[in-house]
C-alpha cells in the first residue's frame, strides 16, 4: 500500500509540534505528515493535497497557501489527555481562569471539558483584551493549554494542561478521505482508545491511592487518644473518629456528612462551637467530663473540635508524677509551703509566682536560711514544667573532681572506676524540666566556664564523649553571696553572672518580717510534737527582738533545743539556749562596716518617717537636707531599702514613702 499525504497548518509552533506528533503516532504507519505554523513560515502554494486546518481561526492566515485541488478539513478539537489528571487534584467548587488565545477557543475548550465530565470546578474564560472583574481578579488558578504566557500576573497557581489534539472524528474523516476507514478505522479506532485507557488507568491509580491514604489518615485520627470532630465552611462533618463516638454517643457512620448542629444538640456546646472568642471551654457530656478545644484551619476553611477527657489527663498527669517521685525527680514544695503574711513574705510570692510562668533563668538571693530552696522548688511547681522533672544540685557540698561527672555525666571506660554503660548528668536527667543549681556562688571558675556554656548552647558533653548533647532545661539558680563582689574580685564571671540573674528574686531575711515569727515558730512546735504547747510572751517577745542571722533555719533549731529542754508544756526565757544573745545585735559577732551601714539605714528611715508624718512624702533633697550623706550616697542607700521592703520610692518628684516593715524596724531598733 502506497503511502498517502497531508498537510497540517497550525498557528503557533507549539500547537504544530503537538498535533504533528499525534497524528505521527496514530497515522505515521500509513501516511505521511508534513506540518507548517503560520507564526513560524508556510509554503509555497498547495496543490492537490489533503489539508488540515488546526482551527477555523487560523483560516485567514493560511488560505493563500490552498490551492487547487485541495481538500480542507477543519479539525475538532479535544483535551489532552497527557495532562489532564491534573485538573482531578483541585478542589470541588475551586474557580479557575480557562486562559487561551482567543474568547471561541477558550470556550470551545470549556464546553470539551465538561463534556468530558470534569465538571467539579467553576471555569472562567480569560483571553487577551479581556477585563476581568474585580471578584475575578482574586482568582488564583489558571489552566491553559499551553498558553503560559497569556496567564495574568495575579495568579500564583498555572495549570498547562498541553495543547488540545484531533478528535477521533477528525482521524475518522482522514482515513475515509483516504479510503483507509474500512481497512484502518478499527485499528485506528483501537489505538486512539488505548490512549483514553491509559489515562484511566493512571487515574484509578490516582484514585487508589487517594483511598489508601485516606484510610491511612482514618486508622491515625482513629488511634488519637481524643474525640476528633471536623467540619466544613457549611457546617458539614468531614471527620469524626471512634473515640468521639464514645464521647458523643453517635457512630461516625451517621455522623459523616450531616450539619453538625444535627449532631451536637447542647446548646452551651454549640454556642461555643460557633462562637469566635474563647478556644477552650469545661464541658460534662454524657456524663463525662470533658475540655473542649476549638481551632481553625483558614487554608482549608475547616473548623476542628478537640474533646479530651480531663479524668484521663488528671490520672495520666499523677501516674507520670509517681514516676518522678520514684526517681527522686520532684519538686516538694510549693507556694503554700511558704509561712508567713507579712506583706513582704506576700510581694515576694507574688512576684516569685509571676517569674514561675516564663522559660527564663531565675536567680534567687537571699541570706542563709530564708528559704532559697522552697522557693526554688514552688517555682518549678506552678511552671508549664510541672510534670517534668525536678533536679538540685549543691555546689557547697560536691567536690569539684566529682562535680563535673554528676552535672555532665560520663562515657564508659571515661576514667578509672566508670560505670558500665557510662551514666547521665543532672542535666541530661533534668530535660524538659528545671534544674536547681544551689549555691551558685561556690563553684569554681573553671566549673563556671563549662556552665556558661551549658546554658549558651542548651548542650551538653559528656565527660569521655565526642557528642554534643542537646537538653531542654529551665534554669534557677540560688546564692547567699555578693556575686557583684566576687565579679571585683575575679572570683566569679560576669558573663554567667548575667546568664543566670536574668530574672531575679529577692527573698527577705527574717528580721525584716519579725510579725511571722509567732507563726513560725507554732509551726515548727506542731511539727514537731503533737503536744499542746505554749510559748509564753516573754519567749515571744525575745524571738521577734533576734536579729536571726541564720534566719529561719536558726529559729527552727532554737524551738527544737526548747522542746528537747522544757520541763512543762509551756517554753519559758530559761528554755532559751542562751538567753544573753536573745539581746538585739549580740547573737553573732557582726563587722564594722554592718554596723555602720545599719546605722546609716536607721538614721534615714527615722528621718524619712518623720517627713512623712508630718510633710507627706520626704524628696531626696529634704532627705540630704536632714543628713551627713552626699544626694548620691542618699540615692544608693534609698535603693538598699527598698529592696528591703522598708521604703516605696516614688517616680519623678512623688518622693519616698516608709512602709509598714520600715516602720516596725525603727520602733524595733534602739537608734
Amino acid at each position: 500500500m502506497r503511502k498517502q499525504e497531508l498537510v497540517l497548518l497550525a498557528g503557533t509552533i507549539e500547537t504544530q509540534n503537538t498535533l504533528q506528533e499525534q497524528l505521527n503516532d496514530i497515522l505515521g504507519e500509513f501516511i505521511t505528515i508534513h506540518s507548517y505554523a503560520s507564526e513560524d513560515w508556510l509554503p509555497d502554494t498547495l496543490t492537490d493535497q489533503l489539508v488540515i486546518y488546526s482551527s477555523a481561526i487560523i483560516e485567514k492566515e493560511v488560505h493563500h497557501v490552498v490551492g487547487k485541488g485541495c481538500k480542507v478539513i477543519v479539525a475538532r478539537r479535544t483535551t489532552n489527555y497527557e495532562y489532564i489528571d491534573q485538573l482531578f487534584e483541585l478542589p470541588q467548587g475551586e474557580r479557575v481562569l480557562y486562559v487561551n488565545d482567543f474568547p471561541q477557543t477558550a470556550e470551545e475548550s470549556i464546553k470539551t471539558l465538561q463534556k468530558i465530565g470534569i465538571q467539579h470546578i467553576h471555569y472562567v474564560p480569560y483571553y487577551p483584551g479581556k477585563t476581568l472583574t474585580p471578584d475575578q481578579q482574586t482568582i488564583k488558578t489558571a489552566i491553559t493549554p499551553g498558553e503560559i504566557h497569556l496567564i495574568p500576573d495575579s495568579v500564583t497557581q498555572k495549570i498547562n494542561i498541553g495543547v488540545r489534539l484531533i478528535d477521533i472524528t477528525t482521524l475518522m474523516e482522514i482515513l475515509e478521505h483516504f479510503n483507509l476507514k474500512e481497512a484502518l478505522g478499527g485499528e485506528i479506532s483501537d489505538r486512539y482508545t488505548r490512549k483514553i485507557i491509559e489515562l484511566s488507568h493512571r487515574l484509578s491509580l490516582m484514585n487508589q491511592q487517594t483511598t489508601l491514604l485516606n484510610q491511612h489518615l482514618k486508622h491515625v485520627v482513629d488511634g488519637v487518644n481524643d474525640g476528633v470532630v471536623a467540619f466544613d465552611s457549611r457546617g458539614k462533618i468531614t471527620v469524626f473518629n471512634q473515640v468521639a463516638e464514645q464521647y458523643i454517643g453517635v457512630s461516625s457512620v451517621h455522623a459523616i456528612h450531616k450539619h453538625i448542629q444535627s449532631i451536637f444538640k447542647q446548646d452551651s456546646l454549640q454556642s461555643f462551637i460557633f462562637q469566635n472568642d474563647e478556644t477552650s471551654r469545661y464541658f460534662t457530656i454524657n456524663g463525662m467530663n470533658l475540655m473542649v478545644y476549638r481551632f481553625h484551619l483558614n487554608e482549608e476553611d475547616t473548623t476542628v473540635i478537640i474533646f479530651k477527657n480531663t479524668d484521663e489527663t488528671i490520672s495520666m498527669q499523677k501516674a507520670a508524677r509517681h514516676d518522678l517521685l520514684q526517681k527522686g525527680y520532684i519538686a516538694k514544695y510549693t507556694f503554700e509551703d511558704i509561712t508567713g503574711n507579712s506583706p513582704i513574705v506576700q510581694k515576694t510570692k507574688q512576684i516569685a509566682n509571676r517569674l514561675a510562668q516564663t522559660e527564663l533563668p531565675v536567680l534567687i538571693q537571699g541570706e542563709s536560711g530564708t528559704g532559697k530552696e522552697l522557693y526554688a522548688n514552688a517555682i518549678h511547681n506552678v511552671s508549664s514544667r510541672n510534670y517534668q522533672p525536678f533536679l538540685a544540685v549543691n555546689f557547697s557540698a560536691l567536690p569539684e573532681d566529682l562535680l563535673e561527672s554528676e552535672l555532665f555525666g560520663y562515657e564508659e571506660g571515661a576514667f578509672t572506676g566508670a560505670k558500665k554503660g557510662g551514666k547521665m548528668g543532672l542535666f541530661e536527667q533534668a530535660d524538659g524540666g528545671t534544674i536547681f543549681l544551689d549555691e551558685i556562688g561556690d563553684v569554681s571558675v573553671k566549673m563556671q566556664a563549662r556552665l556558661l556554656r551549658v546554658i549558651q548552647e542548651m548542650e551538653i558533653r559528656r565527660i569521655g564523649g565526642n557528642k554534643n548533647i542537646p537538653i531542654d532545661v529551665r534554669i534557677v539558680a540560688a546564692t547567699n553571696k555578693d556575686l557583684l563582689k566576687l565579679i571585683e574580685k575575679g572570683d566569679f564571671r560576669e558573663d554567667l553572672y548575667h546568664r543566670l540573674k536574668v530574672l531575679t528574686l529577692s527573698l527577705p531575711a527574717l528580721r525584716e518580717r519579725a510579725e511571722d515569727i509567732p507563726t513560725l515558730a507554732t509551726t515548727f512546735t506542731k511539727e514537731q510534737t503533737h503536744e499542746e504547747i505554749h510559748i509564753s510572751s516573754t519567749v515571744m517577745n525575745q524571738l521577734k527582738m533576734n536579729p536571726w542571722n541564720g534566719n529561719i533555719r536558726e529559729l527552727k533549731n532554737t524551738i527544737s533545743y526548747m522542746l528537747a529542754v522544757r520541763e512543762s508544756n509551756e517554753l519559758k526565757k530559761e528554755d532559751l539556749p542562751n538567753p544573753v544573745s536573745y539581746q538585739p545585735g549580740t547573737t553573732h559577732p557582726i563587722a564594722e562596716e554592718d554596723i555602720i551601714e545599719k546605722q546609716e539605714q536607721l538614721e534615714l528611715l527615722q528621718v524619712i518617717y518623720n517627713l512623712n508624718q508630718h510633710q507627706g512624702r520626704a524628696s531626696r533633697s529634704k532627705i540630704t537636707q536632714r543628713t551627713p550623706l552626699s544626694e548620691q550616697q542618699v540615692r544608693l542607700r534609698l535603693q538598699k531599702l527598698q529592696e528591703k521592703g522598708y521604703i516605696q520610692v516614688g517616680r519623678g518628684r512623688s518622693g519616698t514613702a516608709i512602709t509598714d516593715a520600715g516602720v516596725r524596724f525603727v520602733q524595733n531598733q534602739p537608734l
